[in-house]
């Protein structure tokens, strides 16, 4: 499973997924104009996406709807003004697209239905959570000891105060309809994270009221906390619009069983 990260926080959000022969993307939010570059950098042809997910309707996860209008399959938690023909999934049921089982998992944001979503392929497991105030504990046994985590860091609770933001903004950032903190965030994935844990990207981190170093010092932190190691781990943050690479692709797979082959040969 291969991922692109296209743009993190609240200005935009756009996540490609390649998993064997399958296409997904998660949320079209930013510009038609950066997205469409980012895309065509990848060199992937938007009229060959198999399914675009949708985790909820604010209009930076959907401005760019119309931009894959060809996707035959769209996917989202409520019906969406620009796409009639939308599949509205139960959660916590999968739902397979060719080579992926999909799951839909319920999220707490300020919308009438928010979905994170677990991505299967194989043997690998892809945990995207974004735009959430908390996570429910019965939630932990879907996303634990996944592969990869695209996983909310949006605030450090000291800036977001520091910040010239109306009282009643902060109130709703910081409420269970709103956003995970760096040190909840932390804490969850220092709760979830196991030996198969290869890779988490910390994602929607505010341009105001968080920084990258911030964000990952707190991850660090809570795996001490709970003597879990995080050496094996890639530890990264996703940008506004700066594309951030993730997973393996069938190329690396090959040279990785390639390598393996050739030392036990030796």
């Amino acid at each position: 499973m291969k991922f692109n990260v296209l743009a993190s926080g609240s200005k935009g959000n756009c996540t490609y997924i390649q998993a064997g022969s399958t296409q997904l993307v998660i949320d079209c939010g930013g510009t038609k104009r950066y997205l469409s570059h980012s895309f065509h950098s990848l060199d992937v042809d938007l009229d060959t996406i198999d399914a675009l997910l949708i985790t909820h309707d604010h209009i930076d996860h959907v401005a760019q709807l119309n931009l894959f209008k060809d996707v035959f399959k769209v996917i989202a938690p409520v019906p969406l003004i620009k796409r009639t023909d939308v599949q509205i999934l139960e959660p916590y049921q999968k739902h397979r697209i060719k080579d992926v089982e999909i799951t839909p998992l319920v999220l707490s944001h300020d919308r009438a239905m928010t979905y994170g979503y677990l991505i299967e392929y194989q043997e690998e497991k892809l945990v995207y959570i974004t735009d959430t105030g908390y996570l429910k504990s019965n939630d932990f046994t879907w996303i634990s000891n996944a592969d990869y985590y695209i996983f909310e860091s949006n605030h450090d609770v000291e800036l977001l105060m520091r910040t010239s933001r109306p009282y009643p903004t902060k109130q709703r950032i910081l409420s269970d309809t709103g956003h995970l903190s760096n040190e909840d965030s932390a804490a969850i994935l220092a709760q979830v994270c196991g030996d198969r844990t290869k890779e988490i990207i910390l994602a929607h981190l505010s341009s105001e009221a968080n920084e990258a170093e911030l964000a990952k010092a707190c991850v660090i932190e809570a795996f001490m906390k709970v003597n879990k190691d995080l050496q094996q781990i890639k530890l990264n943050c996703a940008k506004q619009f700066e594309m951030i690479e993730g997973g393996i692709n069938n190329e690396e797979v090959l040279n990785i069983h390639h390598h393996l082959a050739f030392g036990h040969m030796e």
